[in-house]
């Protein structure tokens, strides 16, 4: 059984890929999120529901005991949610991260200039590549609600191809990261349609 830690279970892209993950009969979720009632547990025998705030550390830390991944789908205070997370996932002595965060946070974007709105997301991703955790970034183009599920990858460091992705791509993308643990570890991935 893989054990998924989602945070931010609330979140657009959390919401489509719960259902992708649900399909793994060996797959149990944790859905952390600030107000629980605003999302429905949609299998009560693989899924627990925990109200709370990612910055709370004493929770944030009781939620990732016992897991094997945690998948982060958050907005705000990117660096200060970053570093809470690192911290907590050290402390419980979990390694495992897949962590959403936006294209063009390294200028990758051919065609358009990095904006200062980037920033939050940037300084996450520093933080992130600085630890020991066995992180993996994904910096996806614009949702699209296109029923392909295929999709193109680049690494940090090589322009960003093509502008939109699907979201049954990228929980795709999502989903096989966290059942592969060795899979593109300490990257940070450039998430477009092919």
């Amino acid at each position: 059984m893989t054990r998924i830690l989602i945070l931010g279970a609330n979140g657009q892209l959390a919401r489509h890929t719960i259902p992708v993950f649900l399909q793994r009969e060996s797959v149990e979720l944790t859905l952390y999120l600030r107000r629980a009632k605003r999302i429905t547990n949609p299998d009560p025998k693989r899924v627990r529901v925990i109200e709370g705030d990612v910055l709370d550390r004493s929770a944030l830390e009781a939620a990732m005991r016992g897991q094997d991944v945690v998948y982060v789908n958050l907005a705000g205070d990117m660096t200060t949610l970053a570093r809470t997370i690192i911290t907590a996932m050290g402390v419980v002595g979990l390694k495992r991260l897949i962590f959403i965060s936006s294209m063009g946070i390294y200028g990758e974007v051919p065609g358009e200039r990095y904006r200062s709105v980037l920033d939050p997301y940037r300084d996450a991703a520093a933080l992130i590549e600085a630890s020991d955790l066995d992180y993996t970034i994904l910096r996806p183009g614009w949702f699209t609600h296109d029923a392909a599920a295929d999709y193109q990858l680049t690494q940090k460091g090589e322009p960003f191809k093509g502008h939109d992705v699907s979201l049954n791509s990228l929980s795709d993308l999502i989903v096989k990261l966290s059942l592969s643990p060795a899979l593109e570890v300490r990257r940070s991935l450039g998430v477009s349609s092919v």
